[in-house]
C-alpha cells in the first residue's frame, strides 16, 4: 500500500516494517525535508517524534508487517495503521474505550461491518491522539467520531484538542491493514 497523500502538502510512505522505525524515519525524512530535518529528529518524553520550529511534522505508527509514515510542512500530523487482520472484541472495547453514541452506532451493525468500523474508528481517534502528543492515555471517550462512515469524521472532541471541524482525516485500506491520518493546521492548546 503506497498511501496518495490527500493534501498537496502531506507526504506518506509506506514500508514492509524494519527492525529500526526511527533510523528508517529519518533516511525518509532526510529525502524529503533534508539533512537538517533529518539529524533533528527526536522523541518527546511522551514518545512522540518530534521536529524543531520551521522543520514540519512527522509522525508514524508499526503494526504487524507495516510502518507507515506522514510529514507535514505546517502544523501536527498523527498516523495509526492496524492490520485487518487482527480480531479483537469490538463491542466489549467499545463499550469501555468509546463515546456512547460511538457504542450505539457499532451494535447496530452487521458484525463484518462493526469489525471493519471499529478498526477505522480505533485508528482514526488514535491518529488524533498522536498529532495532539499524548497519545491513548489522553482518553479515546474524549473524541467522538461518525462511528459508520467510512471517511472518519470527527463530531466532536475535548477542547485541548481544538475544535472538530479543524481536524482533517485521511483512512486508507489495502494490502491488509487499515491506516488513518490525521492532521490540524493549528496550534493546539497546550
Amino acid at each position: 500500500m503506497e498511501p496518495v497523500a490527500p493534501d498537496a502538502d502531506l507526504r506518506l510512505h509506506w514500508m514492509p516494517r524494519p527492525p529500526d522505525a526511527l533510523a528508517s524515519a529519518r533516511d525518509w525524512l532526510r529525502e524529503i525535508a533534508g539533512g537538517d530535518a533529518a539529524r533533528a529528529l527526536q522523541r518527546d518524553a511522551r514518545g512522540r517524534p518530534r521536529l524543531p520550529p520551521g522543520h514540519g511534522d512527522i509522525g508514524w505508527s508499526h503494526s504487524g508487517d507495516a510502518l507507515l509514515l506522514a510529514w507535514v510542512p505546517t502544523g501536527v500530523v498523527g498516523v495509526d495503521i492496524e492490520p485487518r487482520a487482527r480480531r479483537v472484541p469490538a463491542q466489549r472495547i467499545a463499550r469501555r474505550y468509546f463515546a456512547d453514541d460511538e457504542v450505539a452506532a457499532l451494535a447496530a451493525l452487521a458484525d463484518v461491518a462493526r469489525d471493519d468500523a471499529f478498526l477505522r474508528l480505533w485508528c482514526a481517534k488514535e491518529a488524533v491522539l498522536k498529532a495532539h502528543g499524548h497519545g491513548l492515555s489522553f482518553g479515546l471517550h474524549r473524541l467522538a467520531f461518525d462511528a459508520t462512515a467510512t471517511t472518519p469524521r470527527l463530531l466532536r472532541c475535548d477542547p485541548a484538542l481544538g475544535a472538530a471541524s479543524d481536524w482533517r482525516l485521511h483512512a486508507r485500506d489495502g494490502d491488509g491493514h487499515v491506516a488513518v491520518v490525521a492532521r490540524h493546521d493549528g496550534i493546539l492548546p497546550a
